[in-house]
């Protein structure tokens, strides 16, 4: 009796280190969905069309939904404007790259949900582009409003469907510049709808039995051990 719960207890510890890190999975996956954060794994911002496509300039998405990436090799000026149609950022042809500072976009970008910031009154679609020289590589990375959610609730399209459903938010547009021609950056924003945790209930079963069953192999091996040594004749 006393061998048999030495075997059980091994099988129970295992089942129960398997469990632990489920119950977590699934709590952190709660969590997730209901608390959506800057980097919210659920959302999907993807570059989905660039107008015009200039050889040396490249963009993307970085972070899921959080921030672009442009890099300009060409011989024009990249330039990506604001909220209200002002000029933000732009990168010259030598690799200068340089903000606005009276662009609004300049300090609502500093803020995922643009939480706690002021933009001073001088700051206006109308007022005169203040450019002040932030690198030289000709690489800029920003984080723009308009390719994710503006709020950490989740939206009702996607309540509507349900989290489990892969779901588009909404369609987004960023307006650029290069050289004299303009354009746009065209986007789309999708909720990843979060598959249903499956208990691995399979495989901790046979987990569980092939420790019984190695345990059960251990007791017969010494059995027979000792059965044999009883039986052998004594020397002296």
């Amino acid at each position: 009796m006393v061998r048999r719960r030495r075997i059980a207890v091994p099988a129970i510890a295992a089942f129960a280190l398997l469990l632990a890190p489920a119950a977590a999975l699934a709590a952190s996956v709660r969590q997730t969905v209901a608390a959506p954060g800057a980097t919210n794994i659920h959302y999907r911002s993807t570059l989905v069309r660039i107008s015009p496509t200039v050889a040396g300039v490249r963009w993307r998405v970085l972070d899921y939904n959080d921030e672009i990436f442009v890099t300009n090799h060409s011989r024009e000026t990249v330039t990506v404007f604001g909220y209200t149609g002002e000029p933000y950022a732009r990168i010259l042809a030598d690799g200068t790259v340089e903000l606005n500072q009276n662009s609004p976009a300049y300090y609502l970008n500093q803020s995922f949900y643009a939480a706690g910031v002021t933009v001073p009154p001088y700051a206006t679609s109308t007022a005169t582009p203040d450019w002040v020289t932030v690198a030289k590589t000709g690489t800029y990375v920003w984080h723009d409003h308009r390719i994710h959610l503006y709020s950490p609730a989740l939206p009702p399209v996607v309540k509507n469907r349900g989290v489990d459903k892969t779901t588009l938010v909404f369609k987004w547009k960023v307006p650029i510049q290069i050289g004299a021609t303009k354009g746009d950056l065209h986007g789309t924003l999708y909720w990843i709808g979060e598959k249903p945790f499956a208990f691995p209930l399979g495989a901790i079963v046979a987990f569980i039995a092939i420790v019984l069953a190695g345990g059960a192999l251990v007791v017969t091996v010494r059995r027979r051990r000792a059965l044999r040594a009883d039986a052998s004749p004594e020397t002296w």
